[in-house]
């Protein structure tokens, strides 16, 4: 089954749509790039796939700000300033401290428990960026223009979620048929480019 969103039809609305996500999204500029849309409490395959992300750390910010992966995945988080990063988080999901590295060095950390992660820098205290760990894998962040796709979701009525790092989430009840699609759309005040 697949949870699929047309492209919005209204410029002060923004659709989101999907795509599987693998690694971490490359940064658009769109805030878009920001939203996360995943079914609430999903049915848990046999096993999950771990995967690798990278967050950049480059001109003072985290890029992507966003990142959706599995538990049991890794992150990591390359310094490319001129100067040193310490990259930590005091977030229940995922306590940790990389301590301060110079540019060129990578560190990195596996994520061992499902929740919302925020990573800031010691050093630069308006660095930030969320990491969402799911212990499914029916979840994605949408392409630039809003359209989602999640696949392989098993029948049954869902609530789906679109979550955005500042905003917060919408909500929305969805029925998935055997062999059909379903369609589903967000709205939240954000800019589209």
């Amino acid at each position: 089954m697949v949870i699929t969103v047309p492209v919005p039809s209204a410029p002060s609305s923004a659709a989101y749509g999907a795509r599987r996500v693998e690694k971490a999204a490359p940064r658009t500029g769109s805030e878009v790039s920001n939203v996360i849309v995943f079914i609430q409490d999903a049915p848990q395959g046999p096993s999950l796939a771990a995967t690798r992300a990278r967050i950049l750390q480059e001109n003072e910010t985290f890029s992507p700000r966003v990142v959706a992966i599995t538990r049991g995945s890794t992150v990591d988080f390359p310094n490319g300033d001129p100067f040193f990063h310490d990259v930590f988080s005091l977030s229940r999901s995922g306590t940790f401290d990389l301590g301060s590295y110079p540019r060129g060095q990578t560190k990195s950390h596996t994520f061992r428990r499902a929740g919302l992660v925020k990573v800031y820098c010691h050093i630069h205290s308006h660095m930030t960026a969320s990491i969402m760990v799911f212990d499914h894998a029916f979840f994605t962040i949408p392409k630039p223009d809003g359209r989602f796709a999640i696949e392989d979701v098993p029948a049954g009525s869902y609530q789906v979620r679109a979550w955005h790092e500042r905003i917060g989430e919408n909500s929305q009840s969805v029925t998935i048929d055997a062999g059909r699609t379903s369609d589903i759309q967000f709205t939240l005040p954000i800019g589209m480019k």
